[in-house]
């Protein structure tokens, strides 16, 4: 009887053992469970944000309080405003409510949708995995993707948006594509290129074309190549290593009620739709300072190997002479005296942003908005009070 019960005694504690291994497998993945190396981590700017005169910020202090108040009479903007030089910030506003109803103020803390430039997030995220041979730059996306159907698209014309894919807000409101009362996720806007044979809009590789698809399908190649969620790997590699601590991925099914809405221009509530649980090209909320911190990082040497870092900025459309341009995850101005102004905008539903950098003058400007409006894109024209950029700030 003693050796029967011995026998059970070995078995249960067997079975705990498994049930515990199980466990531990079915949980989110732990910085303890991954080796130390197993993540390309973005790594804060080694530079101490620089030690301006007294003169020089009240000087830009003045000019950028004028430009501000020209463009947002009265108090008129709804969101934060930063500007930054040398990563020292030297003017930032925050106006108006994050929840109009409840009247809560936006502040410094108070993160907003930063729209399209997410893409830049999601971006340097693709790019730190490449700078780590986790994945290459003309990798074919089906190599990675295996439902991915278009074969001849690699990750750098996801990222440069010439993989002449649709948008899939232009297919997934077809009744026989898609219904709109589910919402949609990544994965399932894969599935439906695949299995819907959804044509390209244009031969792959032989026009830009600006496209949310695109990105939509980097963010699963973040999570297939980490094995994390879009979000946790966003959160390991770049988020948590900046401090970014105001900055999140939004997570549709446990935060869509309570992260800050947003609003037409007459202050109508804009709900949630059923697009609004994709991500990689949109749905990263912050704040202008988590941003100017990657700001700094991503300007950083330690950043990316300079053969990379050099093709991030370069202009990738080039079948149409014209000034704009696009690199791996970065907009661009060419100017006829020869500057380049690199920027991203973004707009979601009522919210507007724009994101600036200077690289050469190593200043940032960045204005966020959860209330429609177009004049947080004018915050390009304060460039010229850093360097040779032909904007006047007064100019509509």
């Amino acid at each position: 009887m003693n050796f029967k019960k011995t026998i059970q005694l070995l078995n249960l504690v067997l079975l705990l053992l498994v049930l515990s291994s199980c466990k531990k497998h079915d949980n989110d993945i732990s910085d303890a469970d991954l080796p130390k190396d197993s993540l390309p981590m973005m790594h804060p700017s080694e530079k101490e944000p620089s030690k301006l005169t007294a003169a020089y910020i009240n000087k830009k202090k003045a000019e950028i309080e004028s430009f501000y108040n020209k463009n947002w009479p009265h108090n008129s903007l709804n969101g934060s405003f930063l500007v930054a030089k040398d990563g020292q910030i030297i003017y930032e506003r925050y106006e108006g409510y994050s929840n109009l109803r409840a009247k809560t103020p936006i502040t410094a803390d108070t993160p907003l949708h930063l729209a399209s430039v997410s893409k830049m997030v999601t971006a340097t995220a693709i790019l730190k995995l490449v700078n780590a041979n986790k994945l290459k730059l003309d990798q074919k996306v089906n190599s990675i993707l295996k439902e991915f159907p278009y074969p001849d698209v690699t990750v750098r014309m996801l990222l440069n948006h010439r993989s002449g894919m649709r948008s899939y807000s232009y297919f997934t409101d077809k009744k026989e594509i898609w219904d709109r009362h589910k919402t949609i996720t990544n994965q399932q806007l894969l599935t439906l290129m695949a299995t819907k044979h959804i044509a390209l809009e244009s031969k792959t590789n032989t026009r830009f074309a600006y496209c949310n698809t695109n990105y939509a399908m980097l963010a699963l190649i973040i999570e297939k190549i980490t094995g994390l969620s879009y979000k946790e790997a966003m959160s390991k590699i770049i988020f948590k290593p900046l401090g970014m601590t105001n900055t999140f991925v939004m997570d549709y099914d446990k935060d869509r009620k309570t992260v800050v809405p947003s609003y037409k221009g007459n202050n109508v509530e804009i709900g949630m739709d059923f697009l609004d649980a994709i991500y990689g090209d949109k749905n990263i909320y912050s704040t202008p300072r988590d941003i100017l911190k990657l700001d700094q990082a991503r300007n950083a040497p330690s950043f990316l190997e300079p053969s990379l870092y050099k093709q991030v900025f370069e202009g990738y459309s080039n079948e149409h002479k014209g000034k704009r341009n696009y690199g791996l995850g970065i907009r661009m101005t060419l100017l006829d005296n020869g500057e380049t102004l690199y920027y991203h905008n973004g707009w979601w539903h009522g919210n507007t942003s724009s994101y600036v950098s200077l690289r050469r003058e190593n200043v940032t400007l960045i204005c966020l908005s959860n209330k429609f409006s177009r004049k947080p894109y004018d915050i390009r024209k304060l460039s010229a009070l850093f360097g040779d950029y032909p904007f006047e700030l007064g100019d509509e």
